[in-house]
C-alpha cells in the first residue's frame, strides 16, 4: 500500500517542520507516530487507509490536535499529566505509552475528530501584515473597510488592537489591547509606524469559521497550538478574549461568492482592503482564479474616493517564487493603478521575517 511509505514520511517531515518552528515536543511526538505507524500499531489501524494526501490534508497536526484536545478538556486526565503545561521537563518516552493507549481506548472518538482540518487562526501573521496596514493607512487619509478571506475565528481583525513589539521597533496601544505580537525582525522597521488607521468596517468570511461564543469551539481552535509554546497559547487566549469583548464574527460562507457581493456593494468613500494569510492553499484553483480575476475587475474602477487594496501573506510559490521552501510573502497590490508590491517574507509562524526577494 502507499500509505505505508507517504504517511510515516509525512509524520517525519511534520517533525522536522516542528522542530525548525521550535516545539521540539511536537517533534518528538511526530516521530513517535512514524515509528508506531511502522510498526503496526494503533496509529497504523487509525490512518493507515487515509484517502487523500496525508501532507496536504496535514494529518500529523490532526493527530496532534486531538490529543491535546484530550488534554485540554480533561478527556485524558492521565495523557494530560505527562504534557508539558503539567510537566515543563516533560519526557516522550512518558508521554507517548500514555498517549498510545488513550489512541487504542477511543478510537471512535478520534475516528471522528480526524475528520476535521486543524485551523490555528496565528494571530502572529498579523506582524506580517502590518507593514501593509500602515502604509495604506499613510498613504490614504480616510476610512478602512475591512475584507477578511479565509479568516477562521477572525482574530486577525482585531490586528490594529494589537501592540508589536521587535527588538529594533514597537507599536504599543494605549490602553494596552492585552495581545503583544513578537518576532524576530530582520528587515528595517515598517515605514509609517506612526500612521493612525480609522478602520470604518470589518467584515470577514470562512467555509467553517469558529463561533467565539462557544466554548467547545474555541478549545478546538486551542488544540491545535503546539502544547510546548506558552507564548502562543497565551497570545491565542487573549486575542479570544478581546476578540468577544469587541464583537468580532465571521460569516459561513465560499470566499469567492462573498467576496464578489461585498465588493458589489463596496462604500462609493472609502478605502476598501481585501486581507487574508495562508489562505490560498486551500480553495480550489478555479476559484483562486475567480478571485485575482475579481480583484482586477474591480480594481479597474477603483478611484481616488474609492481605492481598492489586496494584502496578503501567503506562499511565495503562488506568486512566482520558489516552489521548494515553505516561506510565505507578504505582498500588497492597490487600485487606481494596480501597482503590486512585496513586503517581506517569513515561515508560516512568523517567528522571523525578513527582506523579500529581489
Amino acid at each position: 500500500m502507499l500509505g505505508e511509505t507517504i504517511i510515516p514520511a509525512h509524520f517525519r517531515e511534520q517533525a522536522e517542520w516542528c522542530r525548525t518552528l521550535g516545539s521540539p515536543f511536537m517533534a518528538e511526538l511526530c516521530l513517535a507516530f512514524a515509528d508506531n505507524f511502522e510498526a503496526g500499531g494503533i496509529v497504523a489501524g487509525l490512518v493507515a487507509d487515509w484517502p487523500t494526501n496525508p501532507r496536504k490534508d496535514a494529518l500529523a497536526l490532526r493527530l496532534a490536535g486531538c490529543l491535546h484536545h484530550a488534554v485540554l478538556t480533561g478527556r485524558a486526565p492521565e495523557l494530560q499529566h505527562t504534557y508539558p503545561a503539567s510537566d515543563p521537563g516533560w519526557k516522550m518516552s512518558s508521554v507517548w505509552p500514555v498517549a498510545r493507549d488513550w489512541l487504542s481506548s477511543n478510537r471512535d472518538w478520534v475516528m471522528a475528530f480526524l475528520e476535521s482540518p486543524p485551523q490555528t487562526n496565528e494571530t502572529r501573521r498579523c506582524i506580517a501584515l502590518l507593514p501593509g496596514f500602515l502604509e495604506l493607512a499613510h498613504r490614504f487619509d480616510m476610512p478602512m473597510h475591512l475584507l477578511e478571506l479565509g479568516a477562521s475565528a477572525g482574530l486577525n481583525q482585531n490586528w490594529d488592537r494589537y501592540s508589536y513589539s521587535t527588538a529594533n521597533w514597537q507599536r504599543l496601544q494605549r490602553p494596552e489591547s492585552g495581545v503583544t505580537i513578537t518576532t524576530d525582525w530582520q528587515l528595517a522597521p515598517p515605514d509609517d509606524l506612526d500612521a493612525q488607521p480609522h478602520v470604518e468596517s470589518r467584515a470577514a468570511c470562512d467555509l467553517s469559521p469558529f463561533d467565539l461564543n462557544d466554548p467547545d469551539q474555541v478549545m478546538r481552535l486551542k488544540c491545535y497550538t503546539w502544547p510546548d509554546q506558552e507564548e502562543r497559547l497565551s497570545r491565542l487566549d487573549e486575542a479570544v478574549r478581546l476578540a468577544q469583548e469587541t464583537g468580532i464574527s465571521v460569516e459561513k460562507a465560499d470566499a469567492a461568492d462573498w467576496l464578489a457581493q461585498k465588493l458589489k456593494s463596496r462604500p462609493a468613500k472609502g478605502l476598501t482592503v481585501v486581507f487574508h494569510s495562508v489562505f490560498l492553499i486551500y480553495p480550489p484553483r478555479e476559484v483562486i482564479g475567480q478571485i485575482m480575476s475579481m480583484m482586477a475587475a474591480h480594481g479597474g474602477h477603483a478611484t481616488a474616493e474609492a481605492p481598492l487594496a489586496w494584502l496578503s501573506y501567503e506562499s511565495e510559490a503562488l506568486f512566482g517564487g520558489k516552489t521548494d521552501t515553505p516561506l510565505m510573502e507578504t505582498r500588497l497590490q492597490v487600485w487606481p493603478g494596480g501597482e503590486a508590491k512585496r513586503l517581506n517574507r517569513s515561515n508560516g509562524h512568523v517567528t522571523q521575517v525578513i527582506e523579500p526577494p529581489d
